[in-house]
């Protein structure tokens, strides 16, 4: 027999689903709910999240300012690693997820509940990334997903338990199914509707944080940014707070169109699926990291860092962020960039965000040594003969065997 529920804490947006399973948790457990929102920078859906909750009657309400903990402790590290999920995608939804889970885990603690509870549904992603998170930091915590567990199959049911329970249907929501939009500081995806069909252009009016690159200044922006130990830290020379840089960034990218991507990816679960993702600010950020990383890594360090990189951003797109292998490549990762400091000048311009100089302390450049001119360092081209001969030993020995 199934344990009763004496408390859950829900992670809410306050939005239409969310809502809606508030009040199916508070109908079906007859429990306390407590609510907890994370605020990653989405924006202005923090106070209407805080209104529908006192509305439902939920005492114990929880908005928790996690701007700072998400850029510093989940998005850098990921972009030491210059992490692309399918060559592409800068993993915007996936690595917030483990943080919004982390803390779910620390409010059931602290509010002494034995349940979580989601609002992801039994086709994505985030069902998995938030319960495998879930299971790796509180494997007693019990996880609710009532997508899986209620008898609502369509979204006109969901609407008739709104309307039911009166609970409030934005107008968007009731002609045809809206999009689905996901924002946080370090990006924005937008998936539905006409979206579902790929052969189809996505309308403009779904781009929030960019402007077309055909309407963006016709004059270029140059900015520097100053990294130390892997991580970006000034911005124009003016040392900011991660998230405060990456607001900044955010701002600059979309006012030149930086960070557009159309893209169809493998889920999880198996089907494909197409998104459109806005990623200014870390597009910037990635461009300029591998600028500074060309100075100042060595050349196999780098080369290992590109082979495990697609390894290492699959784990986070499937929900092992907590796992022990993702543990055990970030600290691979992490060493690398001990040396990764200096400055980076970018030009940003029509939706490209370009390196245009890059210098480090730390640099491993040498101007002595790849110079066509004559040198301090005593360079001695001979010695490349010996090194091609060794090189080819083992081709012109393949050659001989094979009758060459």
């Amino acid at each position: 027999m199934a344990r009763k529920i004496e408390k859950i804490v829900l992670a809410y947006s306050g939005g239409l689903d969310t809502s809606v399973i508030l009040k199916w948790l508070q109908e079906t457990y007859g429990c306390e709910v407590v609510t907890f929102t994370a605020d990653l920078g989405q924006g202005d859906e923090l106070e209407p999240a805080r209104a529908k909750a006192a509305m439902f009657g939920v005492k114990d309400i929880r908005i928790v300012d996690l701007r700072e903990e998400f850029v510093r402790d989940f998005v850098f590290p990921m972009l030491r690693a210059n992490a692309l999920y399918e060559g592409q995608y800068l993993l915007g939804s996936s690595i917030s997820r483990p943080l919004i889970a982390k803390h779910l885990v620390a409010i059931a603690r602290e509010a002494g509940a034995d349940a979580v509870a989601h609002g992801a549904t039994g086709k994505g992603n985030d069902q998995i990334r938030l319960e495998l998170a879930v299971n790796a930091l509180a494997p007693s915590i019990e996880v609710i997903a009532p997508w899986r567990q209620w008898n609502i199959r369509s979204r006109m049911q969901l609407l008739e338990y709104a309307g039911k329970h009166r609970i409030p249907v934005p107008s968007d929501k009731r002609g045809e199914a809206p999009f689905s939009i996901d924002a946080n500081l370090l990006h924005t995806s937008t998936e539905g509707k006409v979206l579902e069909n790929p052969a189809e252009v996505a309308p403009d009016h779904i781009y929030r944080r960019t402007v077309d690159p055909i309407d963006a200044p016709d004059a270029p922006e140059i900015v520097t940014i100053g990294f130390e130990n892997g991580d970006p830290v000034s911005l124009d020379g003016q040392i900011m707070t991660p998230a405060a840089l990456l607001t900044q960034l955010n701002e600059l990218g979309g006012r030149h169109g930086i960070g557009r991507l159309d893209l169809v990816e493998n889920r999880c679960i198996g089907m494909k699926s197409r998104g459109v993702y806005e990623t200014p600010g870390g597009t910037i950020l990635l461009t300029a990291h591998r600028g500074i990383e060309s100075i100042t890594l060595d050349r196999a360090a780098m080369h290992l860092k590109d082979e495990i990189m697609p390894r290492y951003a699959e784990l986070i797109y499937n929900g092992l962020w907590f796992a022990p292998e993702r543990d055990m490549l970030q600290a691979l990762i992490d060493r690398s960039q001990a040396f990764v400091s200096g400055e980076v000048t970018m030009r940003l311009y029509k939706g490209s965000a370009s390196v245009i100089s890059r210098t480090s302390p730390c640099s491993l450049y040498s101007a002595d040594l790849v110079t066509f001119e004559e040198s301090s360092i005593a360079y001695d081209h001979l010695d490349a003969e010996g090194f091609i001969r060794l090189k080819g030993l083992r081709l012109r020995n393949w050659a001989v065997r094979n009758g060459r």
